[in-house]
């Protein structure tokens, strides 16, 4: 997004450079306020950090108390660690009234103490019971005998 930006900077500053200083600065002033709001909102360069850590100082700086949040697989660019991290965050979120609905296959998200589960396997949803849930037993099976798992594949 910073590159597209600077590029569509640089083009709009060649296109204008023979003109006044003040059309040279109407025609940059969007692509300037964007590359701003990049460096305030996401403190600094988001290339810099991780995939993960970018996706959280990302949503992070979206927040807006009291709104409501759809969330596709958040778990995809985080770490076990950075999930964790991802839940510290919506606990926080929570009492400052935000709404989530998250749809997941980590068993981490969805250990969330106060989240209402629901099995989209059939119409309509049913709510279900952590330890019930697929992804659970699976990933609790795994862990506790990697090498028996493997063997049965």
């Amino acid at each position: 997004m910073r590159a597209e930006l600077e590029a569509d900077l640089r083009e709009t500053e060649g296109t204008y450079k023979d003109k006044s200083k003040m059309a040279q600065g109407l025609a940059t002033m969007a692509y300037r306020r964007e590359l701003h709001t990049l460096d305030t909102h996401y403190n600094g360069d988001l290339d810099s950090r991780s995939h993960g850590e970018s996706y959280l100082a990302f949503f992070q700086a979206r927040f807006i108390p009291g709104g409501l949040y759809l969330m596709d697989e958040p778990e995809a660019p985080l770490s076990p660690v950075r999930q964790l991290a991802l839940i510290s965050m919506l606990k926080l979120m929570i009492a400052h009234n935000a709404k989530f609905i998250i749809a997941t296959h980590s068993p981490i998200l969805m250990a969330f103490p106060v989240a209402t589960l629901l099995n989209f396997d059939s119409l309509p949803p049913q709510p279900v019971e952590y330890d019930d849930l697929e992804h659970v037993i699976i990933t609790r099976t795994f862990l506790n005998n990697p090498t028996q798992f493997f063997n049965q594949l």
